[in-house]
């Protein structure tokens, strides 16, 4: 009977529970062994992107120029690429095997928690030239001029923002329309990150794009701070529904800089510098200032959080088996 039901379960749901094991394997892999930096294909679309930029981006020109050069320059960075990924997804013999590389490259900051060990483990040394080195790749700031208290709120603002358009938009995109638009938000957002729409430069520039990621990552943000909230019992949760007065270019990671700055009850936000350029940026006081100790806290917080998501991969397959099962009997 056993063997009948695993037999129908495969001929009835087997795609559904390949969906689920390539996305388990790729959100393994890309914390275990996630790809270097340096070679990594969403860091050449940066690089393209800030190449393109340099040459179309005219600040001294009117906004709405700024805003049609960006829409255009989105539009020509990201549909060729994504265009010819998803032929390739729809015509393969083994489909699963390039889903599994598109998830696995657009988690490449699941790993971000083992460099931010390592942040910590470099400050508690006092060795802040190392700390700013390992942070450096992974944001858009500034970090040369960084003091400890600098590299700590970076390291957690970081570890809090990063899930949501790595984990848990990869997992939300990919369980409601497949790995090309997991694709097509993940290059959308890697276009914001190489135009901070907190830079002056790009502020009309990245209007389309920054628009556009903030609204498609609205639900995986919210679902990413309830998965932090839940561990601080109802006073964090009631946050979720507060707007934080944050800069207004980052109202899309602002809740959740909030949220952990009061659940960890130390002080987070405050001026940034991008390109030379000082920022300001409200500072959001819960508490004492961050240091190498409290990193550890915000990745103890942030792991907790990646479990449940991780075990709802787990555990969805696993009641949908019973669930058939149940019905056969």
């Amino acid at each position: 009977m056993i063997n009948s039901f695993c037999e129908q379960l495969i001929e009835t749901d087997g795609a559904l529970f390949e969906g689920f094991l390539v996305l388990f394997l790729a959100l393994l892999l890309a914390r275990l062994a996630p790809l270097p930096r340096e070679i990594h294909p969403l860091m050449g679309l940066s690089y393209l992107a800030k190449q393109l930029a340099a040459k179309v981006n005219r600040p001294e020109r009117p906004a709405r120029q700024q805003t049609i050069a960006g829409f255009l320059a989105m539009l020509l960075l990201v549909f060729p690429f994504w265009a010819i990924i998803t032929f390739l997804l729809e015509l393969a013999a083994f489909p699963w095997f390039f889903e599994f590389v598109v998830l696995y490259l657009c988690l490449s900051d699941a790993s971000f928690s083992h460099i931010a060990e390592e942040i910590a483990t470099a400050l508690s040394r006092q060795d802040n030239a190392s700390a700013k080195a390992l942070l450096q790749p992974w944001v858009n700031r500034d970090t040369q001029d960084l003091s400890e208290i600098g590299i700590s709120k970076t390291t957690i603002e970081n570890l809090t923002t990063a899930p949501i358009y790595g984990s848990a938009a990869t997992i939300f995109f990919f369980a409601i329309a497949g790995a090309p638009m997991v694709l097509a938000v993940r290059m959308i957002k890697q276009l914001e990150l190489s135009w901070p729409p907190i830079q002056p430069q790009y502020r009309h520039f990245c209007l389309t794009v920054n628009t556009l990621s903030t609204a498609l990552l609205a639900i995986p943000a919210w679902l990413w701070n309830l998965s932090l909230a839940i561990q601080g019992g109802p006073m964090a949760v009631a946050k979720l529904f507060s707007v934080p007065q944050f800069h207004p270019a980052l109202r899309g990671h602002g809740q959740s800089i909030n949220l952990v700055a009061s659940m960890l009850h130390i002080e987070l936000g405050g001026p940034q510098k991008l390109a030379g350029q000082r920022i300001e940026v409200a500072k959001l006081r819960y508490g004492p200032v961050p240091s190498n100790t409290t990193i550890a806290q915000a990745i103890k917080l942030t792991s907790c959080a990646n479990m449940i998501w991780f075990s709802f991969i787990i555990l969805l397959p696993i009641l949908w088996a019973g669930l058939r099962y149940l019905q056969n009997l």
